[in-house]
């Protein structure tokens, strides 16, 4: 992948998804507005987040674009008995096998296409649903063999190229990152001071530091310092996301 190139406008999308995520759309684990910017830097016919525990054999999250084809609630539940009993021998099963939860993998880097469309996974689960090429990337979710995977998904046609596998890689850090700041989120819900909750009001209307600060009678300094702890209670950095956050909140 030395050699791959990433054009302008998939850079433009990449620093989009790194950094105006932080706000919750009631997608869970992970933003809805941020699944759908992954479709459209990585061309799918699908994509699926699954939270797997694979000690346990439970699912703990699943999300699904299209999202008309969203089959499941936010709940823990059993992994079937046909899925448990050919997973080790699967592709699903690498990052558990290796310890690897950072290479970002697609089945054809793993299996031959022939061994693929023999494998019981393949004909059980795959072939039923028309689907014939996948790339995945795992996020740690905090114990070993604990994991979010970020499923995409293709029909008959090409695989997943090389700059797909690059920008995800890439990617990779930051969708933890949002990832570890919903969970943070929905653990411990930050709440706002009253004064905090004032300021916000008037920085929704529009108004800046400096009017902010006439209007309060206090320094441009004291209203500066209370924009950052919101932003540190919020875990967010910019003052749209702040609104966004509140507004989630209340």
């Amino acid at each position: 992948m030395s050699g791959t190139l990433i054009a302008d406008r998939d850079l433009k999308l990449m620093v989009g998804i790194a950094r105006d995520h932080n706000h919750d759309d009631g997608g869970t684990p992970l933003s809805w507005s941020l699944l759908h910017d992954l479709t459209r830097l990585i061309d799918c016919d699908a994509l699926a987040v699954s939270g797997q525990d694979t000690p346990r054999w439970e699912m703990f999250a699943a999300q699904v674009l299209p999202e008309e084809e969203q089959l499941y609630a936010p709940q823990q539940w059993a992994i079937d008995d046909p899925y448990r009993l050919h997973y080790w021998g699967s592709t699903c099963s690498y990052p558990d096998r290796t310890g690897d939860i950072v290479t970002v993998t697609r089945d054809s880097d793993l299996q031959s296409q022939r061994d693929h469309h023999n494998s019981p996974t393949y004909i059980d689960y795959e072939k039923p649903e028309g689907l014939e090429h996948e790339v995945m990337v795992c996020l740690d979710a905090g114990v070993p063999q604990r994991t979010l995977r970020l499923l995409f998904w293709r029909g008959p046609g090409s695989d997943f190229s090389d700059r797909d596998v690059a920008v995800l890689t890439l990617l990779r850090p930051h969708l933890r990152a949002a990832y570890q700041a919903a969970e943070r989120r929905r653990r411990c819900p930050m709440t706002l001071t009253h004064r905090q909750h004032e300021i916000l009001q008037y920085v929704a209307a529009g108004h800046t530091n400096a009017r902010i600060a006439r209007q309060l009678d206090v320094s441009e300094a004291t209203v500066r310092k209370h924009m950052e702890n919101i932003f540190a209670r919020l875990d967010v950095t910019s003052r749209a996301a702040a609104i966004s956050r509140t507004s989630l909140l209340t």
